[in-house]
């Protein structure tokens, strides 16, 4: 946690934003068994278990928000989905507790990124 604490305004939360792309390709895998553990995440859902894992030709890229968004922050996920849909970019969001996780896909993940740091300067 950072000395200031998580942000919970809307606006604090886009301003600082802050995306990083993670130069690895991401990809989501149902798992039998124990899931991997380099996994980024697991999911435990009622149908199967999901790991999130670095694999080449796994066509998401992940962008983090290193902005510490507090976990009853309202409206980051929708801006930031938003933002991205207008441009036809579909978003999965993993949430920790510290920042947002997006997951575009590989191929767009540089114009993704840009849309990112455009609605970020727009606050």
């Amino acid at each position: 946690m950072s000395a200031f604490g998580p942000v919970g305004d809307l606006a604090g939360m886009l301003a600082g934003m802050a995306p990083v792309l993670d130069p690895r390709e991401w990809g989501f895998a149902v798992v039998a068994g124990d899931p991997p553990s380099d996994a980024f995440a697991i999911i435990h859902e009622d149908e199967g278990t999901t790991a999130i894992v670095a694999q080449e030709d796994g066509g998401f890229a992940r962008i983090t928000l290193t902005v510490h968004s507090a976990l009853d922050g309202v409206g980051l996920t929708a801006a930031v989905a938003g933002g991205l849909a207008a441009a036809g970019i579909a978003c999965n969001v993993v949430a920790g507790y510290h920042h947002d996780h997006l997951f575009v896909s590989w191929a767009r993940r540089g114009e993704a990124l840009d849309i990112l740091k455009r609605l970020a300067a727009a606050h």
